[in-house]
């Protein structure tokens, strides 16, 4: 059960996408993914399907797999980010839903993509959400994503807005993944768009 801390994190997030969506995407957009991507979708069968996992508007990681020929499910909480998705990639199966209580049966992707949606999870939450990830990935399903390079979390300005971040001690995550079922294929620090984030590539257990 969620705290009342909690709570009130994760709104401050959702509230703040809301608020900012399109200033937001029109710098992420600029984010070239394209070869951490692509490396990615080799590990993927053909026609597989990916959930990501904070899906914002879509831009460019949706849109890139859908035209690599995988079947996309996003989910988000913000309204504004999903309005602006379902424009960018309209095919794509687009849900409003919080990532940390996803509905989906177990074994039901072969792949799962989160980029830069993990950081605004309260931490207390990582262990949880890494071992879901865990249950509704297929054995030897996929998983990318990436979180900041450093220890930290609180509330901060941002588009002149307020956003939360919360990321735990590499360490400690590199642990939570591994316990709920993963094998880390790869880690690696990369710098794109001018932000620094660790990005790792899995294996489902």
């Amino acid at each position: 059960m969620k705290t009342q801390k909690i709570v009130e994190e994760e709104e401050v997030v959702r509230k703040g996408y809301d608020d900012i969506a399109r200033e937001y995407q029109a710098k992420r957009q600029t984010f070239d993914n394209v070869e951490v991507l692509t490396e990615f979708f080799h590990y993927l069968p053909k026609c597989a399907r990916i959930l990501d996992a904070g899906c914002g508007a879509g831009v460019p990681c949706a849109d890139l797999a859908m035209q690599a020929g995988f079947e996309v499910v996003g989910v988000d909480f913000s309204s504004s980010m999903l309005k602006m998705a379902r424009k960018n990639v309209p095919e794509a199966d687009l849900i409003k839903e919080d990532m940390t209580k996803l509905g989906f049966p177990d074994n039901s992707f072969d792949g799962l993509i989160a980029l830069y949606s993990i950081i605004h999870v309260p931490r207390e939450m990582h262990a949880s959400l890494y071992q879901q990830f865990h249950e509704i990935l297929k054995p030897e399903g996929m998983m990318l994503m990436c979180i900041g390079s450093d220890e930290w979390e609180g509330t901060d300005a941002y588009f002149g807005t307020q956003m939360f971040w919360s990321e735990p001690s590499l360490e400690n995550t590199l642990k939570m993944v591994k316990n709920a079922g993963f094998q880390i294929l790869s880690g690696k620090h990369l710098v794109i768009g001018g932000e620094r984030a660790y990005w790792i590539t899995a294996r489902n257990q």
